[in-house]
């Protein structure tokens, strides 16, 4: 009696976890078993009929009660989320399909003609569990609660039978990253993250595109890593034997070449790959966005990033109120008018209550070290580069104010932009760039800043970089080992005067959908997970 007597009696075993490895060989052998005594257990072609529609479309279709009863020939293919006896004659089971769940109602007065043998209906539904994926055609119906149904015209074909269990719940975090796709099945804010993170790219793509912007990919494999200070990947091609290739930290000089190369407006939203640390907001591989305009000046940038920033808080409105319900609405307030900037150098001078010395100059680390061991001695800052004291600085005394509205900290040290275009600041006297980022609730959203088009300044910026990592640059700074002669050649054909602009977009799904984890927002989680995957599978 029951509903178990629709499901094989193995359906027990979906707890609210997935079982140990030995208990899931033991289910899975029992359920082949079970299976092979109704002879279900195939793995069949679809066929084709004209009457499919996906679960959306049906939903859709018959959304009106108006519209249902329909005497419509419809086909649905779903995966079993529930199974429902009631009584004998009666079966309920709700499908999955296209994110959305409708009803199925078998009832034998309703199947075949002439009408099927109790026996036969019985044994037909018996296999039926939770997490098979089925085929039924039927009619559109209201159950007498107002429910839409699909009316079953004839018994289910099985098109692919879980073998394994789906349980009805997954908390266990090592459980989940390590089998993502029961995740995705069980939990729905898993699988709402990664729609949300398709929104973020689709707007953010429709953005760049109505500015005229051409999308573009560019190389993932070179014979060396530029565009960021990181530490690379290394491999080898067999068609170079004889050469190391990097894997790509960023596409920005790639992108550059093409705006050189007469494409004015470009943008490319692809992966990058650096060498370093795994922690909440940090992953080996990621996903960036970079945009290039030529004739564009960091006034401009920081004007078009409010504004993507604006849309993309708008579609993931509607998407969160229409489709993606699991999630919570993006809580950050986003000022109608021009959203607050604080200068580097002359904020971090506010804050700490002295001026900084020459940043230019070769001594400005050991100055700058004796300052603050002098007014903070209680504060731990030796140890490190110019640029990563300069850095900890700006996050430790600058990033906070963006906890309760969206900061652009602008025009930092010109050590710290190597790629960017300089000048001197009129308030402080020191060399700058021309360069904004933009902090929302504590976290780097986005980098931007003018271009250095000067074949002679960039190679000297290269050089200076190049001898600051002979210097002893930290591993997580790691910098280009030679120049790269073939972007300065290249800059000699003219690079305009040009805005450049990036952002991580695994960190933008983050903020966006409230995901504390980096992982959460990528398919199969931060590269750990991944690594432990085929780990696990070898272990069980």
């Amino acid at each position: 009696s029951g509903t178990r007597r629709f499901m094989s009696s193995e359906s027990s075993n979906a707890a609210d976890e997935l079982e140990t490895a030995a208990a899931r060989a033991d289910t899975v052998r029992r359920r082949v078993q079970k299976l092979r005594e109704y002879d279900v257990l195939q793995f069949p072609r679809l066929e084709a009929k004209a009457d499919r529609m996906t679960i959306p479309a049906f939903r859709q279709k018959f959304e009106d009660e108006a519209s249902t009863p329909s005497s419509e020939s419809i086909t649905l293919e779903g995966r079993i989320m529930s199974v429902r006896r009631a009584g004998s004659k009666l079966c309920f089971v709700h499908i999955l399909g296209g994110y959305q769940q409708v009803q199925v109602m078998f009832h034998l007065g309703s199947l075949a003609e002439p009408p099927l043998d109790p026996d036969y209906f019985r044994d037909a539904l018996h296999p039926l569990r939770r997490g098979d994926v089925i085929s039924v055609t039927g009619t559109a119906i209201r159950t007498k609660t107002g429910e839409l149904t699909l009316s079953a015209h004839d018994v289910p074909t099985i098109l692919s039978p879980a073998l394994a269990p789906l349980p009805e719940k997954l908390t266990n975090e090592e459980t989940k990253v390590l089998n993502r796709h029961v995740d995705s099945l069980v939990n729905r804010r898993t699988s709402d993250i990664l729609r949300l993170r398709s929104q973020v790219i689709k707007s953010m793509r429709d953005f760049l595109h109505e500015h005229d912007f051409l999308e573009v990919q560019t190389p993932i494999l070179a014979d060396s890593a530029g565009g960021a200070i990181a530490r690379p990947f290394l491999t080898a091609a067999t068609a170079f034997s004889e050469k190391q290739l990097a894997m790509r930290i960023a596409p920005e000089l790639w992108l550059k070449r093409l705006v050189v190369g007469g494409h004015d407006k470009v943008f490319e939203i692809g992966p990058s790959f650096r060498n370093e640390g795994l922690d909440t907001t940090h992953n080996p591989e990621f996903t960036t966005c970079e945009f290039y305009s030529a004739h564009f000046n960091l006034t401009e940038l920081i004007q078009m990033t409010e504004n993507l920033i604006r849309r993309l808080h708008d579609d993931v409105n509607k998407a969160i109120a229409t489709r993606l319900t699991s999630l919570q609405k993006p809580e950050f307030p986003l000022p109608n008018s021009q959203w607050k900037q604080v200068e580097f150098i002359p904020g971090l001078e506010e804050v700490l209550g002295f001026p900084f010395p020459d940043l230019s100059k070769p001594d400005a680390l050991d100055k700058l070290n004796s300052l603050l061991a002098e007014l903070y001695p209680t504060l731990e800052f030796s140890g490190m580069t110019l640029n990563k004291l300069l850095d900890h600085l700006a996050s430790n005394f600058l990033e906070d104010a963006s906890s309760n509205q969206p900061l652009f900290i602008t025009h930092h040290p010109a050590c710290m932009s190597p790629l960017s275009k300089s000048f001197t600041c009129p308030k402080t006297g020191q060399l700058v760039s021309a360069r904004a980022e933009l902090f929302i609730n504590g976290r780097e959203i986005a980098n931007m800043y003018e271009e250095e088009n000067d074949p002679f300044e960039q190679r000297l910026k290269f050089a200076l970089q190049i001898g600051s990592k002979a210097q002893g640059v930290a591993a997580d700074e790691e910098g280009p080992g030679e120049i790269d002669e073939s972007y300065v050649q290249a800059l000699q054909h003219g690079l305009p005067p040009t805005g450049g602009w990036g952002c991580g977009v695994d960190r933008l799904v983050m903020l966006f959908s409230g995901a504390p984890r980096i992982g959460d927002t990528l398919s199969f989680g931060n590269l750990k997970n991944v690594v432990s995957l085929s780990q696990a599978a070898k272990g069980s």
